[in-house]
Parts: structure tokens; C-alpha cells; sequence
């Protein structure tokens, strides 16, 4: 079992940074460029998909912290901090970002035009970029003390 906790501990954040890549910088942005994607199909498209994603990166966060915390050897301290600002940066998203997103998306989808992008878009690909690197961090510093 302990085997197990280690090789999710390495597994869930790599297998979360691959999804915030794969619908944050990939598919986002690509959605709007595909022939006959319109503004409002590519918002109700969006919608659905960072919904999906946001659920996803929560259930993969309680694994991680669940193999975290049941792994036979403390974690290193940089493990914490890099978890915690993970968990920080997805709650922000999710609580404090999103929420201003899907209003604008509302009003969007109502004016059935395009409107300027919000500062809120521009906080919440900011914080992806810091997700991505705490990931990145976290995947590094646990595969080190995995191996040693």
C-alpha cells in the first residue's frame, strides 16, 4: 500500500497538470477557431468543459492530499507549500473567479455579442500559469524524494 500512496502522489498532479493543459491552453482557446464555432456555442461549449475540468482537478486535489497525508515518509516541507498553493490557486478559481466569468458569459450569451474581455479573464489564466508552475514544482520535488 505504501507503494501505492507514493505512486499516486506522483500520478495526480502529473495527470492534473496534463487536464489544465489540455482544456486551459489547448482547447480554450482553440474552440473559437473551428469553422462555425460561434461566440455563443463556444461559451455554452466552455462552460461545460472548465465546469467538467474545475470537478476533475477537485476530486484529483482530495487524492493527492489524501495519498499525501497517508504516505508512510513525511512529506518534505516544499511538498506542503506547493500543495497548498495549489489547493489556494484552484479555490480562488473556482470561488472568487468563475463566478465573475460566468456572469459576463451571461451577459454575453443575452447581448448575443462579443464584449471586451474582463479582468477576470485575464485572473484566471494568471492563476492557471501559477497552477501550472506549482504543479510542475510539485511533480519535481516529489519524484526527487521518491527516489532518494
Amino acid at each position: 500500500m505504501d507503494t501505492c500512496w507514493a505512486a499516486l502522489q506522483l500520478i495526480a498532479p502529473a495527470f492534473w497538470l496534463g487536464s489544465v493543459f489540455a482544456i486551459s491552453f489547448l482547447e480554450a482557446p482553440l474552440k473559437f477557431r473551428a469553422p462555425g464555432v460561434t461566440i455563443p456555442i463556444g461559451l455554452g461549449i466552455g462552460r461545460l468543459v472548465f465546469r467538467a475540468l474545475n470537478l476533475t482537478e477537485v476530486v484529483v486535489l482530495v487524492v493527492l492530499w489524501i495519498a499525501t497525508v497517508a504516505a508512510p515518509t513525511a512529506p518534505a516541507t516544499a511538498m506542503w507549500w506547493l500543495l497548498g498553493i495549489a489547493t489556494a490557486v484552484l479555490v480562488i478559481q473556482v470561488a472568487g473567479v468563475r463566478p465573475a466569468l460566468t456572469k459576463r458569459s451571461d451577459r454575453v450569451l443575452e447581448a448575443g455579442t462579443d464584449l471586451p474581455r474582463s479582468n477576470a479573464h485575464y485572473v484566471y489564466v494568471a492563476l492557471e500559469v501559477v497552477k501550472v508552475v506549482a504543479l510542475v514544482a510539485l511533480i519535481a520535488v516529489t519524484a526527487d524524494a521518491l527516489l532518494s
